[in-house]
């Protein structure tokens, strides 16, 4: 009888968790019926929050088409609701663990260290990183002249690291929350270079009150830009990987690259083909 009754009650756990895994907001983002969406707040052309609080960019179109795809393959309901929510470089990988968001399109560069704590779609988009200095300023051309130099690093960012480590460029490193706060420190004469991804830096001195800066066009990495989705969700990574092949075969995301990018004199002839994925495992 105490058999029957604990092999009743192992029954009713499995039905339990089963039902707890399948199809519940914390199994994946396919179904939900309400999205939370992770996007950078102070990055103009990619991610910037208005005054207004509307998010507006590059990165926010794609996160918005994407779900405009999964609408269309009935992967997600069509009243589903979207709320974005800012996403700064340090908190990328804390927000997707504690699922605060659902996922994050915030140029989130894929990385082997950064794969061992989220899951990423994509790439969506292959960056290149070059270097943001002063219009008057001379003497860097390329990586190699930031040598000595005083270089911006920004919290949870590895764009320093690719210079420093990868590199071997010996630099002064100046700590910034931001890239935004880069570029001031950059004006103020605080720090002599800004380097990460070319549609960040494109994106900044497009801006009026940039028009003091430049971009040096000296590309020396390619920076993978992935969709941040929990670790465990391979159904929701696998979707959203449908969707970005075909926003490159009907011309979506080439056109919002050329919205926002077109003007800025960034070479975006090789971003009309999909990227080669990383795989969602």
């Amino acid at each position: 009888m105490r058999a029957r009754i604990a092999l009743a009650g192992l029954a009713v756990l499995a039905l339990t968790a089963a039902g707890c895994g399948a199809g519940g907001d914390e199994s994946s983002i396919v179904g939900k019926e309400s999205l939370v969406i992770g996007v950078k707040p102070d990055q103009p052309g990619l991610g910037l929050k208005k005054r207004d609080g509307v998010y507006e960019g590059f990165d926010v179109d794609v996160a918005k088409a994407i779900v405009g795809h999964l609408k269309g393959a009935g992967l997600l309901p069509e009243d589903v609701t979207v709320r974005f929510m800012d996403a700064p470089s340090s908190d990328r990988e804390k927000l997707l663990q504690s699922r605060k968001v659902d996922f994050i399109v915030a140029s989130y560069s894929i990385t082997p260290e950064r794969k061992t704590k989220v899951a990423f779609a994509g790439p969506y988009y292959v960056a290149h990183q070059d270097i943001l200095v002063r219009q008057n300023q001379t003497g860097i051309r390329n990586v190699r002249d930031l040598a000595g130099r005083r270089l911006c690093a920004v919290d949870g960012s590895n764009s320093d690291d690719r210079v420093q480590k990868e590199r071997g460029i010996p630099i002064t490193p100046v700590q910034s929350a931001s890239y935004s706060e880069c570029i001031e420190k950059l004006k103020n004469n605080e720090v002599d270079a800004v380097s990460t991804d070319d549609l960040i830096l494109a994106g900044f001195a497009a801006q009026p009150d940039n028009r003091n800066l430049r971009v040096v066009n000296a590309r020396f990495t390619d920076e993978r830009y992935g969709v941040g989705i929990h670790k465990t969700d391979i159904e929701g990574c696998e979707a959203i990987n449908k969707a970005i092949t075909t926003l490159y075969q009907n011309g979506t995301i080439p056109k919002l690259l050329n919205k926002w990018f077109g003007g800025t004199g960034l070479n975006l002839q090789d971003a009309t083909s999909v990227p080669q994925f990383e795989g969602c495992d």
